[in-house]
């Protein structure tokens, strides 16, 4: 892993307009480009706050970066600190760090993609701005506290611009080098005008895909695995749930399609 400790000077009576400017901006900005926030913290004297970002290496590191400076969210939050005043904060200062081992059990990450099909049976891809080198099926990490339902429906938002219907889990897969499990869903498009977004994809559309061609779209072989197994899917039966008290939000059973 590979570390990057940002310290911000600030004035104790605008600690709380640089909290709420951190909350807004500078942690999704972070966040949504694949960085993990491992703790913020103020001295007690409220004129310094430290945040301590977590990165797989320092390429990913500098991908981030790009993104970024790419970003919308990062153009907003350059307006903001305009109208909150320079003085929000006095300066900052980086630092990098390696880690001298590990203290921690594994993490595992989960996310989620989506086999999108229209009326004419075609499947929606994207093109990421990280991963130009092939198309993919839209998706992204799942966030704090929310369901996989509620994240696939996010990220394909997000990604393409397209409203979905969730039809059920076609697979799930493990990527042990990274530590990332997937959770991918058939689904059909419902409506939305389809847009690459800033930051995300630089390509989005609907495309015949098939056994046939597969790989002059999708260049991965993992990423064809789960094609494949969404193209003539058995449903997996899945459900989401709370407890304390036990609360079933939705259940699933198997089932294949015909």
């Amino acid at each position: 892993m590979f570390h990057r400790r940002k310290t911000y000077t600030i004035r104790p009576e605008r600690l709380e307009e640089f909290t709420s400017f951190f909350h807004t901006y500078l942690y999704p900005i972070q966040v949504s480009h694949g960085a993990r926030l491992v703790g913020r913290w103020v001295t007690e004297d409220q004129t310094e706050v430290m945040a301590l970002w977590e990165y797989r290496d320092r390429e990913h590191y500098e991908q981030v970066e790009r993104d970024y400076r790419a970003s919308s969210l990062r153009r907003e939050a350059m307006k903001k600190r305009a109208r909150l005043g320079k003085d929000l904060y006095i300066k900052s200062s980086e630092e990098f760090m390696m880690p001298t081992g590990h203290y921690t059990p594994p993490r595992t990450i989960v996310s989620v993609t989506a086999y999108v099909t229209n009326d004419a049976g075609e499947v929606l891809l994207v093109q990421n701005m990280h991963r130009n080198d092939t198309y993919e099926m839209p998706g992204g990490q799942v966030e704090e506290h929310e369901s996989i339902i509620d994240a696939v429906y996010r990220e394909v938002k997000e990604e393409t611009g397209a409203e979905i219907e969730v039809e059920g889990i076609t697979g799930i897969y493990q990527n042990v080098s990274s530590r990332v499990l997937c959770v991918t869903f058939r689904a059909r498009y419902v409506s939305g005008e389809l847009a690459p977004q800033p930051g995300e994809t630089q390509e989005v559309g609907f495309y015949k895909i098939d056994t046939s061609n597969i790989s002059d779209y999708i260049k991965r072989e993992h990423f064809q695995m789960r094609v494949l197994d969404a193209m003539d899917p058995t449903y997996l039966p899945h459900a989401i749930y709370k407890v304390r008290p036990y609360e079933l939000l939705e259940r699933v059973e198997s089932h294949h399609t015909v």
